[in-house]
């Protein structure tokens, strides 16, 4: 691990002070930016992703796809952990802190709010930022995209009965565009550039040839990552500023869910005994969240300025300062688990 990399976290926290500062001095410069959407998604975050996310796409190989499944036990765990656990556990924090915890301290319907924002997040697991959290592990890529895939799979039947059952929502709406047009543009087309170009790469100089695209890729990939931190900071800079209360209060139950969920199937994965490289990333997927699919659900649902929206967007904000602990954390405890598979 080069310094660069070795101070990841330093860098990333200029890089929130940084989005913060910006989105103050220019704020139009982000609004401009945030509207350059498709489908609720935005565009230039998806390219920044694309950087994140196309270095471990090199590493799929199609013709392992098939393995996965004399191995279920990790992607069993992914299942239960994102759609028996996570959706209730996060709706019970959300019940605990805005009706008792921190009673008193808010109006009645901004906490109902709050509670309905962090509803949308717990049943919207990772789609996109799992492949960073991965690769920052050397998951295994092909397993990851397969938890991945299925995820996505039970998503588009699952989301609206279990988000309708804990907001006591029965005609709730699903923003499909924003549901498919996210799967194809941080899935499926990564996906066929990574495979394309591995294809074409092993035919001109072999594995070795990857490996080093890969290694020249990686700097551009933590970029990618910073300068996404600056961005979703900008666009709420002002949120930041106004609200700091709201954000922190908000925050603190989505932090225990967070470390509570990951700390829960990391342990389960110790117990089934997976290898690190698909304990890791299986951790990671019930811990993130699918933030542009809550996002959009919350805005649809209760309005652009709701508190049920802010919580979805305090749930963008903590998200990659906690996942990138998480990513330290597992890569200290590695010799937890066994060689990989």
């Amino acid at each position: 691990m080069g310094n660069f990399e070795r101070f990841l976290s330093l860098w990333v926290g200029l890089a929130i002070a940084a989005g913060v500062g910006l989105g103050l001095v220019v704020p139009g410069a982000f609004e401009l930016v945030a509207g350059l959407e498709w489908a609720r998604v935005n565009l230039v975050v998806a390219v920044l992703i694309w950087l994140m996310i196309y270095p471990m796409m090199l590493g799929v190989d199609p013709s392992c796809l098939a393995q996965v499944g004399k191995k279920p036990k990790g992607l069993a765990l992914t299942l239960a952990v994102n759609w028996l656990i996570k959706p209730f556990t996060m709706a019970a924090l959300g019940v605990l802190f805005f009706q008792h915890v921190f009673a008193g301290l808010l109006p009645a319907e901004d906490a109902q709010q709050y509670i309905a924002g962090m509803i949308l997040l717990g049943v919207a697991p990772c789609t996109a930022m799992v492949f960073v959290w991965s690769h920052l592990t050397n998951g295994d890529a092909n397993y990851t995209l397969v938890q991945v895939s299925v995820n996505d799979l039970i998503l588009v039947f699952a989301f609206a009965p279990i988000a309708g059952l804990l907001l006591g929502v029965t005609d709730l709406q699903i923003p499909w565009e924003t549901l498919i047009a996210s799967v194809v543009i941080f899935v499926v087309v990564p996906l066929g550039a990574g495979i394309s170009t591995r294809k074409r790469l092993l035919a001109s100089g072999g594995a070795e040839a990857i490996e080093r695209l890969s290694a020249k890729l990686k700097p551009t990939s933590i970029i990618g990552l910073l300068l996404t931190v600056v961005l979703l900071f900008g666009f709420q800079a002002q949120t930041i500023v106004d609200q700091p209360g709201r954000v922190v209060l908000i925050a603190i139950p989505l932090l225990i869910q967070s470390y509570g969920i990951f700390a829960i199937t990391y342990a389960l994965a110790r117990v089934l005994k997976l290898p690190f490289n698909v304990a890791a990333p299986a951790a990671m997927i019930g811990t993130s969240n699918f933030f542009e699919l809550a996002v959009a659900v919350a805005i649809s649902l209760f309005g652009l300025a709701s508190g049920a929206a802010l919580a979805t967007v305090v749930g963008v904000l903590i998200e990659v300062p906690v996942m990138l602990s998480l990513v330290a954390f597992a890569n200290r405890t590695k010799g937890w688990f066994g060689p990989p598979a």
